[in-house]
């Protein structure tokens, strides 16, 4: 038996969908356990593009169940377009999608608070999505969210959907400046979503506990990056969910002890999307060539992504608290033809040298970065599947990256499809 965790290492976009995508036709079962639709994985297939929000990456292969877990924050409507857009192109998951009952869903007024309330902030905004996310997971720990069991319970929904419809209209009102949302029109779309999706919802906690049981090769999935985790990343410029390798324990219902690797996705340089602290941020005519090369543009939003070199403070700190036993290191070819190459070490503040990632946003903003320079390659990394065809720089520069986190490259992506892919080990047999 087999379980395997896939975790960003940075602010997300790190590749975590295309990894996913070829470690599933290893898997049995592909697993999602946090996050919701403000995130995206992006797979090439025969040079068709797939953007996935909500539906694991395992939909790619006819023949894998996939679970959304109860971590997950829904949007029926946006899940609904997935599911339709998925069976346009020829995919199908009336068979093998599965939807936790304890998943909670994104209602409009989780949207509109969303967006009024980051515009109320003005300067200090964080840099959301406007989708809806961060209301529904307050809801959740608030204790009046709505859970996909109780949209399917009609009679439930009602009612739940009275009392916080009540509460909101009178903030939309009264401290936004907003109008109000109608009960009625609400009730009636969430009742029809309710018909489209309850033939996917199921007891998923015993579904995954279950297929471990029986020796079934597991793939877990997350959304965003370590650094975006709502405990443990840059905050308040954080996603609402806990992104690190431990949420997928109580996205999913699955012990600790059943998770026997955690393969961290760095990409070869960094990004970040929104608003925040990023000390490696290349502001230049550089940074704008690799996000153009890159394709750094958001997969749910098209927002540009910010651009800089591999930030190895984060890195340390995020494989530390990931635990993790491998990596994989994506998008290496958009470094090919740049030299030299930088790698953060350390952070300067204050005239001290900082080896430690800091938590605190005032210091963090204020490092500078102290690089170590390594040379770049000319010659092109872009589809190779061989390591030992890798130009001998880029090797160094993998080896580097493994001596600084102390865990093994045990991946290497080479491009955006599916065969531009190095593996160096099997992890689900």
């Amino acid at each position: 038996m087999s379980t395997v965790l896939i975790v960003g290492t940075q602010w997300g976009d790190e590749g975590k969908g295309k990894v996913v995508d070829v470690l599933t036709e290893q898997s049995d079962i592909v697993a999602r356990y946090q996050g919701g639709n403000n995130a995206g994985h992006t797979v090439v297939i025969n040079n068709t593009k797939y953007i996935l929000h909500l539906i694991p990456s395992g939909a790619l292969h006819k023949s894998k169940k996939c679970i959304i877990g109860n971590g997950v924050v829904i949007d029926p409507s946006a899940l609904i377009e997935e599911i339709d857009e998925l069976k346009s192109k020829g995919i199908d998951v009336s068979n093998n999608l599965y939807i936790s009952k304890n998943a909670h869903i994104i209602m409009p007024y989780h949207v509109a608070l969303d967006k009024a309330s980051e515009s109320k902030k003005g300067d200090g905004k964080i840099g959301t999505t406007g989708r809806g996310i961060g209301p529904s997971y307050s809801d959740k720990i608030a204790r009046a969210g709505v859970r996909v069991i109780e949209l399917i319970n009609g009679e439930t929904f009602k009612h739940i959907l009275k009392n916080n419809l009540d509460k909101v209209n009178f903030l939309l009102e009264n401290y936004y400046g907003q109008g109000k949302l109608d009960y009625i029109e609400i009730l009636e779309k969430y009742l029809a979503y309710a018909k489209r999706i309850a033939p996917f919802v199921t007891d998923t906690v015993k579904m995954i506990n279950d297929a471990y049981d029986k020796g079934e090769r597991i793939l877990l999935e997350g959304a965003q990056g370590t650094l975006l985790d709502i405990d443990h990343g840059t905050y308040p410029f954080v996603t609402s969910s806990n992104t690190i390798s431990a949420g997928a324990c109580t996205g999913l219902g699955l012990a600790p002890t059943k998770i026997n690797s955690i393969i961290g996705i760095v990409k070869a340089y960094t990004t970040r999307v929104g608003s925040g602290p990023f000390p490696t941020e290349l502001k230049d005519e550089l940074g704008h060539q690799i996000q153009q090369k890159g394709g750094e543009f958001g997969a749910t939003t098209g927002r540009p992504r910010r651009c800089g070199w591999l930030d190895g403070v984060a890195l340390r700190y995020s494989a530390t608290i990931n635990g993790l036993t491998g990596i994989a290191i994506t998008k290496l070819d958009i470094l090919d033809g740049i030299s030299p190459l930088k790698i953060a070490v350390a952070y300067k503040y204050n005239g001290s040298i900082i080896e430690t990632f800091p938590h605190e946003i005032e210091i963090l903003q204020d490092c500078e970065p102290v690089y170590e320079t390594l040379e770049g390659w000319n010659d092109t990394t872009s589809g190779i599947d061989d390591y030992n065809k890798l130009p001998k720089n880029a090797q160094m520069y993998i080896k580097y990256i493994e001596k600084l986190l102390g865990t093994e490259v045990q991946i290497i992506s080479t491009g955006q499809k599916r065969d531009q892919i190095i593996k160096l080990k099997d992890f689900l047999k």
